[in-house]
This record gives structure tokens, sequence and C-alpha cells, in this order.
């Protein structure tokens, strides 16, 4: 294998770590020295996968969506009915969030460039939502609906929910408040 193709596999080993240290147990108390500790190799071998602990954070959250997204998304296409395929976004969104402890949710919104990366993600799910509706909509599995109106309202939701107004509000952690949208929706949308 060239050397190169390691090293990426080698830093995607290092993002499946790190993801899997901060949903438990966060990073803000965790200096560069205490991840490669953790991880059991040197700081060297850990900057592979950036050259600061800000990066690195930045790097694991940003992977951390990037393989949710996938996970949820293939599960989105092994159903063809409309109703079905929110569904399996909606309770996808929530399972790939169960993992995230208190903590990870403090770490993340306390780091700003953390926060952006989960912000930007969660613009995107509520894109994603509004063209799975508009899909139910159109093939008439869905009640007729302003998608535009639907849209902005599922963003809010999701927006209210990323920033922890909603867990504030009702005690839901984010993964059970998506399992509350999915139902809303649905509920709100049926033929």
């Amino acid at each position: 294998m060239p050397s190169s193709t390691r090293l990426d596999v080698r830093r995607e080993e290092l993002l499946a770590e790190l993801t899997d240290l901060f949903l438990r147990e966060g990073f803000a108390g965790l200096s560069t020295a205490d991840l490669a500790e953790r991880l059991r190799c040197s700081k060297t071998t850990l900057y592979l996968v950036a050259s600061s602990k800000e990066q690195i954070v930045v790097a694991t959250v940003r992977s951390f969506f990037r393989r949710a997204a996938e996970r949820i998304e293939a599960r989105v296409a092994a159903s063809e009915d409309p109703v079905t395929r929110i569904r399996l976004y909606l309770d996808g969104v929530a399972a790939e969030l169960d993992p995230a402890t208190q903590a990870f949710h403090r770490d993340l919104a306390a780091s700003a460039p953390a926060a952006q990366v989960y912000r930007e993600n969660t613009l995107h799910a509520a894109r994603r939502v509004q063209e799975l509706v508009a899909a139910g909509v159109a093939a008439g599995a869905l009640r007729p609906a302003h998608t535009g109106f639907v849209g902005a309202a599922v963003t809010e939701v999701m927006t209210a929910i990323q920033r922890g107004d909603v867990a504030a509000a009702t005690g839901l952690t984010d993964a059970e408040a998506y399992r509350e949208l999915v139902d809303l929706v649905l509920s709100g949308l049926a033929v």
C-alpha cells in the first residue's frame, strides 16, 4: 500500500477513535497530549488529523457528521415509500445523536468552530427533510402542503434543537427531540 494511502487510512482510524471519545466524554477538558495518550499514539501521529487541538476538534466533528449523513442516506435509500423515507431520515438523525453525551453537546456549544459545523449540518438536514416532504407531497403520500413553509418550520425546530433551546425547555436530548419531530411532521402531513 502506498504511504499516502496508509496515512489516509490511519487518519480515518484516528478520526473514528476521536469521534467515539468525544461523543462519550466531550473534548474541552482534553489536551493534545491527553488525546494522544488516550488513543495510544504519539502527538505526531495525532497531527495526521490536523495541526492543532482546535483543528482536530473541528475535523473530528466534521467527520462525525459526514459519516452520520452517509449512514442516514443509506437507510433512506433502502425505501421507496415517501413517508417511510422521512421517518427513516429523522429517526436516523436521532440514532446518530444517541451516543452523544451532555459533555459532548456542552463542549460543542462552547466551541464556536465546532458549533458552526453542527449548524451547517443542521441546515443541510433541514433542507433534506424539505426535499423528502416535497417528494411525499408530489407522490400523494402526504397531504398537499406548502413545502417551503414546512421546510422553514423544520429548520427552526432543528436549529432550536442544535442550539440547546429544546433541551432547556423540555429536558429532551437532541435524539429524543428528533424522534418527537418525526411524529410532529408526519402527523401534520398525513393524508
